[in-house]
């Protein structure tokens, strides 16, 4: 019987021992710092892109029109052919132009003719001027030296003849002058009519394709300042050697854009990608839309691009090289400025507040409040708190 008790009291040592050892290992593992997932703010090149879609336009596209009306007498022209600037594109056939460049020429003839006439009744008064003045200056000088040999009535007529040649000499010059006047209007007339004759050939205002014929060899033409309704473009011509691409740039990205920024514009049609830059810009954000009008200009000297084709565009509005950079998730908003939680030298858990600079879809720039190399909580921050102890595990 005391052996029996001797045994069940051993047992029960045991079982009080075990049980000692297994809260002790449980508040082992309680006490242990929870794992954090970190990364570590390192350098690196950062670059922030917008991607839009749009489409190829001609880089300048016109009507071409008549400036005079006439028939078409010929056509040189067709869809699809290349033209160089001032290249003849269609001819006119306008017969009045050569009437009334008869009639200009005539009357610029005529008003030559007056104006000969003028210059030579200017000589001719000058003539009679000059003896009339030589002959009352002989009296007069007679008079003076012999103040009874000539009588006062024939010096008063010499000096009458005088001025009256004098007078003469004055209309003549005003009627030359006429002439003269005369003459070049008939000029201005004539160069108008000869200007107007140049008008009948119509030629090509800079380099492009025709991408549309609206008439054929004897059509009437109407002057393009004749009513819109009335007047008929001979052509359409398209600057296709180089397009462009109109972007509606989103508001929050307006003031980012920058003449000449490099644009990457991918044409899934070719499988291609090409290079152009950022040409021009409104400057004012559209109300209707939210949006500012973004033009983008592409080479295309080898005319694979066409107007119409569906473009990609990748802008690049912020760039920084060897920024200090952190995942966008371990940023967070508090009290409207960006936080971080940080890991110190002593595995404890700090709140640091920051400035940030640029922000890929990955990456965001840390301008202060943090150093390079440290570690920056990336994970689930509902249980993290300033001061506590953690184990960090970094991420790749």
């Amino acid at each position: 019987m005391r052996g029996l008790w001797i045994v069940v009291m051993g047992m029960g040592m045991v079982l009080v021992s075990c049980g000692r050892g297994g809260r002790t290992e449980a508040k082992t593992e309680t006490a242990r710092p929870p794992a954090v997932a970190v990364a570590k703010a390192a350098r690196e090149d950062l670059l922030r892109e917008l991607e839009l879609s749009a489409e190829f336009r001609p880089y300048q596209e016109i009507e071409v029109h008549a400036k005079v009306a006439g028939f078409l007498q010929e056509i040189r022209v067709d869809v699809g052919d290349r033209v160089k600037k001032g290249q003849l594109l269609a001819v006119l056939e306008v017969p009045e132009f050569a009437d009334d460049l008869q009639r200009a020429g005539a009357a610029r003839r005529r008003s030559d003719a007056e104006l000969h006439r003028a210059g030579t009744e200017l000589e001719r008064t000058e003539s009679a001027h000059a003896a009339a003045h030589s002959s009352y200056a002989r009296l007069a000088a007679v008079v003076k030296s012999r103040p009874n040999l000539v009588a006062q009535q024939e010096l008063d007529d010499a000096l009458a003849r005088d001025r009256v040649a004098e007078a003469q000499i004055s209309s003549t010059k005003a009627a030359l002058s006429a002439s003269e006047q005369q003459v070049a209007v008939s000029q201005a007339d004539e160069e108008k009519i000869k200007t107007m004759l140049v008008y009948s050939r119509i030629t090509a205002p800079f380099p492009g394709v025709i991408t549309k014929r609206y008439a054929d060899p004897g059509a009437m033409i109407q002057a393009g300042t004749a009513s819109q309704t009335q007047a008929m473009p001979v052509v359409r011509l398209s600057q296709v050697d180089r397009l462009r691409l109109v972007l509606p740039a989103p508001e929050s990205v307006a003031a980012r854009i920058r003449l000449g920024a490099p644009v990457a514009v991918r044409v899934p049609a070719l499988g291609r990608t090409f290079q152009g830059k950022v040409a021009r810009f409104t400057g004012r954000v559209e109300v209707a839309t939210r949006t500012m009008q973004t033009e983008v200009d592409v080479a295309n000297p080898e005319q694979v691009l066409m107007p119409g084709m569906y473009a990609y565009t990748t802008l690049t509005l912020d760039q920084r090289a060897g920024a200090l950079a952190v995942p966008v998730q371990a940023v967070f908003t508090k009290d409207d400025t960006p936080h971080l939680l940080v890991v110190n030298g002593q595995k404890q858990i700090e709140e640091r507040r920051i400035t940030v600079g640029v922000e890929t879809p990955e990456k965001v720039e840390v301008l202060s409040g943090l150093r390079e190399d440290e570690l920056v909580v990336v994970g689930n921050r509902s249980q993290l708190r300033p001061g506590l102890a953690v184990e960090p595990k970094e991420q790749p």
